[in-house]
């Protein structure tokens, strides 16, 4: 099982795990229908994808049409998937489809109006680990779907010197040193800053990338041209879209904006089921 139908399962076993009282008491044998989702609001789609799997692993035979797919834009009142197949199923499933089509939709639509906001092409807008936990996998594609980038995924597949690591280490050369031993020649290493003081001794250390954390505009334009290309730098803390173009302006090549997580709202979707023409008993 991969990680998606994980979280499906787990989503699945919450919400009818133990059965489904009412959908079971109205239909006790298996009958055929039809399911249709529709956007109640203009949105960019995100989660189709796992919305599918939900009611296959339901009902493999379910016939799911994808009229749109993540990315596509929609307008509201569009229908963007029609579905064929066991009304208990379809009934089951409604409510966890529909929860990852909204969350994941949500994301999308944030990450769309950042982009279109920000007017600097060469600033690359990330997001950050601030994701529900168990969802990071699909938020971040929802990222992309919205047009914005992913930073590291976990703590894994990425080096990032943070605050507390500095401390433990005892200084910032200190740590890096001690990551420089460890880290394959392949992997960057980035270091959070939050001073002018921390830039230059990050430089000094050998970071590839430095993190300006919650630095005013003017202090990052001033590293920025002190940095003057012998690192990447990234911007972050306290972005949003107010602030966005400035943040820009000042040279970093990065933004990276938990908001683009944590801050999202659901977009409003709903699913209406119709019974076969017979509604007759398999």
């Amino acid at each position: 099982m991969d990680m998606i139908e994980q979280i499906i399962s787990l989503a699945l076993f919450e919400d009818a795990g133990l059965g489904d009282i009412t959908s079971e008491s109205i239909l006790p044998a298996s009958h055929k229908g039809t399911g249709v989702i529709t956007a109640k609001q203009d949105c960019v789609l995100a989660g189709t994808g796992v919305a599918r799997k939900t009611f296959h692993m339901l009902d493999p035979g379910m016939d799911i049409r994808m009229i749109y797919l993540d990315g596509d834009v929609v307008q509201k009142g569009t229908v963007v998937l029609e579905a064929t197949g066991d009304l208990l199923c379809m009934l089951k499933g409604e409510r966890v489809a529909l929860n990852f089509l909204q969350r994941l939709s949500g994301i999308a639509s944030l990450t769309k109006t950042y982009m279109q906001t920000l007017k600097h092409p060469r600033v690359r807008l990330t997001d950050t680990r601030k994701t529900t936990p168990g969802w990071r996998l699909l938020e971040k594609q929802a990222v992309r779907a919205g047009g914005g980038s992913n930073h590291r995924f976990s703590l894994f597949d990425g080096i990032l010197i943070k605050d507390n690591h500095i401390a433990v280490a005892g200084g910032i050369a200190a740590a890096v040193e001690a990551v420089q031993k460890q880290a394959s020649h392949l992997m960057k290493i980035e270091v959070e800053v939050s001073d002018m003081d921390q830039v230059k001794q990050a430089l000094s250390a050998g970071a590839d990338v430095i993190m300006l954390d919650n630095m005013s505009c003017a202090a990052m334009k001033q590293a920025v041209g002190y940095i003057n290309g012998r690192a990447l730098v990234e911007a972050s803390g306290n972005v949003c879209l107010e602030r966005l173009n400035d943040i820009a302006a000042t040279g970093v090549d990065l933004i990276s904006c938990g908001a683009l997580t944590h801050q999202a709202q659901a977009v409003d979707l709903s699913m209406q089921i119709f019974p076969g023409p017979d509604n007759s008993q398999q």
